[in-house]
């Protein structure tokens, strides 16, 4: 999820903030403390010491850690029963009625699900894309996040040779 992180965050240091740099009052004599330039920290609409910096939290992960990641997921899920297979459906318009009536014989309506699709359907994809709960990817799109997201996954039966071969490739 690093990866996600936009990393915009930032905050102006000394040398950003607008104002003068000449010194505020003279160095000894006044019983006060030394003062520099009203960019100080600490005076009111100084700069932030040590601030946010915008940068990239992006880190590259190895394939096959990723592979593993993948495999362990879908082992995790269907050791818990929460893997659905289903047959191969395709509907006829784009509808998501149609969408809601599938998920509600599996009984997934209270669960996040995730449609694996073998290849991309754009009926299918038009049907679900609605639903607040569910997510619709094709079966080499599938990740390692989306599947641990998700309180059910459900998997055509085409799309179970796709991702079989995706985590045999070796």
């Amino acid at each position: 999820m690093a990866n996600q992180r936009q990393g915009t965050h930032k905050s102006k240091q000394r040398n950003e903030i607008s104002g003068s740099s000449r010194k505020l009052k003279k160095q000894k004599g006044t019983g006060g403390a030394r003062a520099g330039n009203i960019k100080n920290p600490q005076y009111k609409g100084g700069g932030r010491v040590f601030g946010p910096t915008p940068r990239d939290y992006s880190f590259k992960l190895n394939k096959k850690v990723k592979d593993l990641a993948r495999k362990s997921a879908l082992t995790y899920k269907a050791k818990d029963n929460m893997i659905a297979v289903v047959e191969d459906f395709n509907f006829e318009a784009p509808k998501t009625k149609n969408f809601i009536a599938l998920i509600k014989a599996l009984s997934f309506q209270d669960k996040k699900t995730l449609l694996v699709l073998p290849e991309a359907n754009k009926n299918v994809v038009l049907s679900g894309r609605n639903i607040q709960n569910s997510k619709i990817i094709t079966a080499d799109q599938i990740n390692t996040y989306d599947v641990m997201n998700a309180e059910q996954v459900i998997l055509l039966e085409s799309s179970i040779v796709k991702i079989d071969n995706l985590l045999n490739k070796q």
